[in-house]
């Protein structure tokens, strides 16, 4: 039993990951029906930005993510005002082309400025706790809280704000808000906005427990999507409950399965849940 609540922790920590980078991914497609492939590139630079505040001005941790969400949701904003919003009365495949095309862009850019090798971010909270038999750092537990605390804020931004409100209408039917007079174009920038900052909490969460490099956000994004895909495309409950699922999977998984399959049983998971649920576990009635 203390293997498996050890490995609960394990799959809840992941899961936290998973689903801060899945609900970034999962508002700007639910809104702008945009697959952002350039999604794990914001969540690679979010973690770069907190290491190199932190190494080179000597900077708190949290000081250093809090600069961190504010430069990735500034660059996120930027990549729809300059790539995506002038696309967007072109043919579909076209932003998919933009979004690989931004992706190669920034990872070639990191690895000329920083370099292609594995950094490792010095945190606080790295001391080892003990508890009921089970053995974790505190940055493992900062991951679930800080994970939980950013979903509940970003719950109440969108249910209890009026700019919270018109990105709840554009996601659930856009003509009937364009009507409304709803700035479609603030509505994008404070949309992509968000999906950045969650990048970047997720990856200055995520860094200390794991490492920093240009590639780091490749297997994340491609299990982002198989999240939104499981959970309902557009749907951001979907996207968190499938988040969990899959971290409590792998983790399971590794330990009773094998190590060695852990990152193919996101695939059998989508699988298995696609031939019981075409549309994915809370699929949108409206688009």
């Amino acid at each position: 039993m203390e293997l498996f609540f050890q490995q609960l922790i394990n799959g809840l920590t992941l899961g936290s990951v998973y689903s801060l980078v899945a609900l970034g991914l999962t508002l700007v497609y639910g809104i702008l029906h945009v697959p952002n492939f350039a999604h794990g590139a914001l969540y690679m630079l979010g973690g770069y930005v907190t290491l190199m505040v932190m190494t080179a001005f000597n900077i708190h941790y949290w000081i250093a993510i809090v600069f961190s969400v504010l430069v990735v949701a500034l660059l996120a904003v930027l990549m729809e005002r300059l790539v995506f919003n002038p696309l967007r009365h072109s043919p579909p495949i076209h932003d998919k082309i933009a979004a690989i095309g931004i992706l190669l862009f920034l990872e070639a850019l990191v690895q000329l400025v920083w370099g292609s090798e594995y950094r490792r971010m010095i945190t606080p909270y790295d001391s080892v706790v003990n508890l009921f038999g089970l053995t974790f750092t505190l940055q493992r537990l900062l991951v679930i809280v800080g994970a939980v605390i950013a979903m509940f804020v970003l719950h109440w931004f969108l249910r209890k704000t009026v700019v919270g409100s018109t990105i709840i209408a554009m996601a659930q039917n856009r003509e009937g808000a364009f009507l409304m007079g709803i700035n479609a174009n603030r509505v994008a920038m404070m949309t992509f906005a968000i999906s950045g900052a969650l990048a970047a909490i997720a990856a200055s969460l995520a860094s200390p427990i794991n490492l920093v490099y240009p590639g780091m956000g490749h297997l994340v994004i491609l299990k982002a999507f198989v999240i939104i895909i499981i959970g309902g495309m557009g749907s951001i409950p979907g996207a968190i409950i499938g988040g969990y699922i899959l971290g409590l999977a792998e983790s399971m998984g590794a330990t009773y399965i094998s190590n060695d399959y852990k990152d193919l049983i996101a695939f059998v998971l989508l699988v298995v849940i696609l031939t019981i649920k075409p549309t994915g576990l809370f699929a949108k009635g409206v688009h």
